[in-house]
Formats: C-alpha cells, structure tokens, sequence
C-alpha cells in the first residue's frame, strides 16, 4: 500500500484541550507528524500519514470530532474558512500516485457526506483545479447563499450547511508549503501590498498565494503565503521576492514561520528564509525517514 499524507486544517487554534482531541481522533488511523495551531488564524494545521485504508478512517475520526467540538457560530479567527473541519487535502508523496489520492478523496468525501451528514465540497484535483477561495469567499452565509439559488451544490451530503460544523472541502492536490512572513515595520496597507505583487492571481510568481493579514494578538501585520507549486516556485525564492518587495516600499521584515512540514527539496539555509533554524523534524521526508 502506498503511503499518503493528508494535511487537515481545522476551526479551533485556541482551546489545547479540543486541538489535542481533534488529533487523538486522527491518530486512531494515521500517524500525526506535527500539528500547529495559531491563535489569530484560530486555525491547527495537522499532518498526517498512512496508507490509503487508514488515511480515510483516520480523517473521517478526525472529521467527525471537529464537527463535535467546533462551533463556527462563536468563530473570529482571521483566516477564511466554511467549516470546522474546513479544508482536507490527500496529498501524494512519491511521483504517479495522485490518481490514488483522488480516488482516497472522493471515496472520503462521500463517506462524510453519507456518515456525517456534512455538506462535502471537492476542490483541487479532485474539481478541475477549484481552490478553497472559491468556496470560501464571504463565508459560510455567503457560500449557502450560493447553495441556495443554484450556484453550486455540494458534491455530497444535504445542500445544508451544519449550523455548527459548516460543510467540508475534500480534494487531492500536490505538496503546497504554507509560510507567514511578519512585517517589522509598515502596516497592513503594506502587508496586502507585499502579498499583491507576490501571488500569482495579480501578475506575481507563479504557483504563489498570499494574503496581507492583522494579527489582533499582537497588533502586528503579516503575509500569509501559500505556494502551491513548489517546483516552479522556490521557497527561498519567495521569501527573496518578499524582502525585496518590502525593501522597495521602505519596510523591515520580522520573523518567518513555516505552517507544518516542509518538502526536503524546499529546505535552504534558514537564514535566507528568515527562519532561526529548520530542525529536521520539520523536513516532511527526514521526518519520516526518522521513524
């Protein structure tokens, strides 16, 4: 059996009892590499491993106990989202296996929709390429509305959204990295116009998403950065296109932070990524080759 990976992200970055939980359920059936949790996104972030059998019983656990603990009615984190258990991708490890992660996805999508009764949404691979903005964009209000007059269905479960729950976007896609970088000086007027001239979507780098964000806790601003082609678009690369954005607009960069794990062939000397130190055990293959 081939082994893959799935990177749920999931409505709760704040209560360590319900984030601990949630990964307890996911370790029923899969191995919990890292999970990390921020309380401005009030988002975790779990990566996970198993084979094709264990990966979907692990993430439908892991589903079903978000629905349960998670309420999006008292949800006023940052980062967009349509569900409790918002975002689960099935992400091939090794070259030709993403027709067996698209099959792990659909067969998953459909078992939550007919086992939990949760509107299940697919994207990536699995939906010609849709990305999780499409759906996410205005919310869950703004997304049953789209239900409602028939701008789209969900691709399994009722065309109700969970009042507490939301729906579910299921999907296979390849390795993405997530990556924040902070602002040391500037605003947030800054921070969206760093992430503008960066993501792909404005004329930016390609395979490159990212967002200016506020951090209510500290008051500080951030780009929030999503590349979805590692290959095409480097790492190091990226960070090198932030820092000389943010030098052209006379602003200072804070501290880095990588969101999970990071592919071996993105690894770079930490400091060109503005991170303090890249212990192996957040490199996704050095991790598993551990044990």
């Amino acid at each position: 059996m081939a082994l893959l990976e799935s990177v749920p992200n999931v409505s709760e970055g704040r209560d360590a009892a319900v984030i601990d939980a949630i990964g307890q359920a996911f370790a029923r059936h899969g191995r919990v590499l890292d999970i990390h949790s921020d309380v401005d996104h009030h988002r975790s972030v779990y990566t996970i491993v198993a084979d094709e059998t264990d990966l979907a019983e692990a993430l439908l656990a892991g589903i079903a106990r978000a629905a349960e603990l998670v309420d999006l009615r008292s949800h006023d984190g940052i980062h967009p989202r349509i569900g409790a258990a918002d975002v689960v991708p099935i992400v091939p490890l090794r070259p030709g296996e993403m027709e067996l992660a698209l099959e792990v996805a659909l067969a998953l999508g459909r078992r939550v929709g007919d086992e939990l009764g949760l509107p299940v949404f697919l994207y990536g691979a699995s939906a010609g390429g849709l990305r999780p903005a499409f759906f996410r964009r205005g919310g869950p209000v703004e997304l049953q509305r789209r239900i409602d007059v028939g701008e789209l269905q969900p691709s399994f479960g009722p065309s109700r959204l969970d009042p507490r729950a939301g729906g579910v976007l299921v999907g296979a896609r390849p390795l993405l990295i997530a990556f924040n970088v902070e602002l040391e000086t500037g605003d947030l007027a800054d921070a969206r116009a760093i992430a503008a001239a960066i993501r792909e979507s404005n004329g930016g780098m390609r395979g490159v998403q990212a967002l200016g964000l506020l951090l209510p806790g500290t008051g500080r601003v951030q780009v929030s950065i999503n590349v979805i082609d590692v290959d095409a678009a480097p790492l190091v690369d990226v960070v090198a296109r932030v820092r000389c954005v943010a030098a052209e607009q006379g602003v200072l960069l804070g501290r880095s932070e990588l969101v999970g794990l990071l592919p071996e062939n993105a690894a770079a000397d930490p400091a060109l990524l503005g991170l303090e130190a890249l212990p192996d055990d957040r490199v996704l293959e050095r991790r598993l080759r551990a044990g």
